[in-house]
């Protein structure tokens, strides 16, 4: 089964550069009182907020989940793979590691909050912990939407995505000018969805085969951007900024299409010369080595700071120019290097356990007749993705509370979808070697 290096290097690189634009923009304080402060720096120092043109690269990332997905869905009808089994399975990969971190995020909530811990302070940490968490339920429900998208693309193919962004652009109009907040939440799934669904035009070939169509995806997004910040309603930061309405990310506005458009063609452009890189051993053996650990960096990247939080600010140890001077942006070079021994050290810690998830998955996965009764895994869909929507919006301790609720839903919600007949013979063995070609998209 042959697979696109390119395709994993997006993966990679987009999530390398969230984790550093996450750790870049969290800026810590330790106030006369012994409180550690974590200033909003895009708010405080507004110029920054152009620095985010660079560090919002997840369209890239939902191009290469989208490619991938036609891929895998394509070969699973092939087989005779149900809609049910293929969701499912995707489903798995997001989830079981999701309930990992969560599980002992949630305990910890739990105890401290037990213990009396102050609500603010448990609520920015709660927070801080669940803020990389939007990701999560959008492209849970872009995988279960996927073998309908799919059926849209073999029929319309690049008309779907044109489609698709033009009724984004209207949802916008009407969450901006008509004030219907409401409405605009549909752009999670038809901004996100344009880019994922250009990801199937890109693996059949119908969007860079020649230079020219991305060319002009780059400049016309580009210049769309530029348009709606210079004389529309839309700020530059592409990362939401508190006090900032409208926002170009929650919900995703036009300004965010535009330039989503923009990164899919300029990837499209470079596409051969970062392939030609891909091709030396060396280069190719980081990039796998990062795509195997993505979701555990995705999902734990924000633990590091708080041990470093715990290690140099809580004790004084950290030193403390003025927020935002040019002494505070050199600390900001040992600050990211520490993170990363840190955030190494923990995925380290995190690969038995991470084999072990690969593992079940391959387990998880049901063969064409293996799935008689799907009512457990759309239920266990509903109740997770609430679950993820709550604690992307909330924060693990909304409020200085431990989420009830939500902690339930998340668990019961995840063991529905994972619990499924293992297949047997030739079927687990094509599961087991998708599945580790893959990774976690």
């Amino acid at each position: 089964m042959s697979r696109d290096r390119y395709v994993d290097f997006l993966r990679a690189w987009a999530i390398l550069l969230v984790v550093a634009g996450h750790w870049l923009i969290t800026g810590l304080v330790r106030h006369p009182d012994g409180e550690i402060g974590a200033p909003e720096l895009l708010a405080t120092i507004p110029w920054t907020q152009w620095l985010t043109l660079g560090f919002q690269i997840m369209p890239l990332f939902f191009l290469a989940g989208g490619y991938a997905a036609a891929g895998s869905w394509t070969r699973a009808r092939a087989a005779g793979g149900t809609v049910a089994g293929w969701v499912g399975q995707r489903a798995v990969r997001l989830l079981l590691p999701a309930g990992v971190y969560s599980g002992p995020v949630l305990t910890a909530v739990g105890v401290c909050a037990a213990v009396g811990v102050d609500p603010a302070t448990l609520a920015l940490v709660g927070w801080a912990m669940a803020m990389q968490f939007w990701f999560l339920p959008v492209y849970l429900l872009l995988s279960a939407l996927t073998p309908a998208l799919h059926a849209l693309h073999r029929r319309w193919g690049p008309a779907v995505p044109a489609g698709m962004g033009a009724v984004a652009l209207l949802v916008g109009v009407l969450d901006v000018a008509a004030d219907a907040p409401y409405v605009g939440t549909l752009n999670y799934v038809l901004v996100w969805g344009v880019v994922y669904q250009l990801g199937f035009c890109w693996r059949d070939g119908l969007v860079g085969g020649t230079r020219s169509l991305p060319a002009a995806l780059a400049v016309g997004g580009g210049a769309g951007f530029a348009a709606l910040v210079g004389f529309g309603p839309f700020p530059v930061s592409l990362i939401l900024v508190t006090g900032q309405d409208p926002s170009n990310t929650n919900p995703p506005s036009a300004a965010m299409l535009a330039w989503a458009v923009a990164q899919v063609g300029l990837c499209l452009l470079v596409a051969p010369r970062v392939r030609r890189l891909l091709e030396r051993e060396r280069v190719w053996r980081a990039v796998r080595v990062t795509g195997a650990a993505s979701m555990t960096l995705y999902l734990w990247h924000m633990l590091p700071v708080l041990v470093l939080a715990a290690a140099f600010y809580l004790t004084g140890l950290a030193p403390q120019p003025a927020f935002g001077s040019a002494a505070w942006w050199g600390w900001r070079v040992p600050w990211l290097l520490l993170l990363g021994v840190v955030l190494v050290g923990v995925v380290r810690l995190l690969w038995p356990m991470e084999r072990r998830l690969a593992s079940l998955d391959v387990g998880a996965r049901p063969n064409a007749s293996g799935l008689r009764r799907t009512w457990p895994l759309w239920t266990g869909l509903a109740l997770s993705g609430w679950a993820l929507v709550h604690f992307a919006g909330h924060g693990f301790a909304h409020g200085g509370r431990f989420p009830v609720w939500p902690a339930m839903a998340l668990g019961v919600g995840t063991v529905l979808v994972a619990h499924r007949r293992r297949p047997t013979g030739q079927a687990a063995t094509e599961g087991a070697q998708e599945a580790s070609l893959e990774g976690a998209v």
